[in-house]
């Protein structure tokens, strides 16, 4: 849901009060004392045992459910077993399973309707990567041995079903896998990429060594924009094709962060290195910090919006690459949140163009701030 908001509105939202958000020790305060007791309390439907998908940013009143995602569920399960509140988590697990699992095809749902019934039926592949990742940190931390086997399995399915005939991962497909509803999309072979780095982690299998070089050996001969070093959004080629900053900046994280061979052994690390600088260069606000949402192949911003979660992006990503990141985090803080929550989207202009909060963004803050130092 946008939510337009006037400059007079925008200006009421961001006040901080007596907070000063210009540390990584603040970023990390405020996410355990505001953005976690909402999803706890206000956010969390305790009847169905899951997270509404979004709250009003005032008084964290939940919007009217149409609808839960199983992404969504996996999101909170990850947030709340990296915070150590695993009596929580394991309610998310159970959720997950109980309302996500597609007991008759396999696989996961992609959505279930306001009363727990499943509503969208296609198998996701980004559903599917962030199933593996949050079961891989769940795993980890709990021990659960059920845990395990469902991440192992979903790993296994996905090699199974989602291939589109090569190396590359379909996005989408029917219910039962029978017809392909996506072809291959960067985003969600990114956090697959992500999932399989936490499941190696996880389980020490070496098999995910295997699966993380063919996955980045395919994005590095489909998705490369070689001026750039860029990962762009659709196979290169592709009519509408985009740059997203954020996901740059992402990817830079993950391949360089990880330090995984993988990546290295793809050929895309260097190309990240010039990504970065591409993105920085074309997609950073000199002025504000913001990080656009689009820009085209020659660096030209295409889509000026400013979502929280591209902020968080560059703040891992300057860490990664050995940058202070001092002047970001009080840039950051100033724009992006307030003592009730967080502002998920800005315009370049700096108008706050959607204020709810959703169940989603606590990953993107707690991945990030993790990668920060004081």
């Amino acid at each position: 849901m946008q939510d337009q908001q006037t400059n007079a509105q925008s200006n009421a939202q961001t006040p901080l009060q007596a907070m000063r958000l210009d540390s990584a020790a603040a970023l990390r305060a405020h996410y355990a004392d505001v953005v976690l007791p909402i999803w706890r309390g206000p956010g969390f439907n305790a009847a169905l045992g899951l997270a509404y998908e979004a709250v009003a940013p005032h008084d964290h009143a939940p919007l009217p459910p149409r609808r839960y995602r199983a992404m969504a569920c996996a999101r909170q399960l990850f947030a709340f077993t990296d915070a150590g509140d695993l009596a929580h988590a394991a309610t998310l697990f159970e959720s997950l399973r109980h309302y996500f699992l597609d007991r008759r095809n396999g696989g996961w749902f992609y959505s279930v309707d306001a009363h727990g019934a499943p509503l969208e039926r296609q198998k996701d592949l980004y559903t599917h990567a962030f199933v593996v990742f949050a079961c891989a940190h769940y795993a980890k931390r709990s021990g659960l041995s059920d845990a395990f086997a469902l991440l192992d399995e979903t790993s296994r399915l996905i090699e199974a079903r989602f291939s589109s005939g090569g190396d590359l991962l379909n996005a989408a497909l029917a219910e039962d896998f029978g017809a392909t509803l996506e072809t291959p999309l960067q985003n969600p072979l990114m956090h697959l990429a992500e999932a399989w780095l936490a499941a190696r982690e996880a389980t020490g299998d070496a098999a995910y060594d295997r699966r993380l070089l063919q996955l980045a050996r395919s994005v590095a001969d489909a998705f490369v924009h070689a001026p750039s070093g860029s990962i762009a959004e659709l196979p290169m080629g592709a009519p509408g094709n985009r740059l997203e900053p954020g996901h740059q900046f992402e990817w830079y994280f993950l391949a360089l962060g990880s330090r995984h061979e993988a990546f290295e052994a793809a050929g895309l690390n260097e190309g990240l290195g010039r990504a970065f600088e591409f993105a920085q260069r074309h997609g950073v606000d000199p002025d504000t910090g913001g990080v656009c949402a689009a820009i085209d192949e020659s660096g030209r911003v295409i889509d000026g919006t400013q979502r929280i979660w591209a902020q968080t992006e560059y703040l891992r990503a300057l860490v990664t690459r050995g940058d202070a990141p001092s002047g970001q985090i009080a840039r950051f803080g100033e724009r992006f949140l307030h003592d009730k929550g967080w502002v998920e989207a800005r315009s370049a202009q700096g108008d706050i163009v959607r204020a709810e909060m959703p169940s989603t963004t606590p990953y993107h803050l707690a991945t990030s701030y993790a990668a920060l130092t004081d």
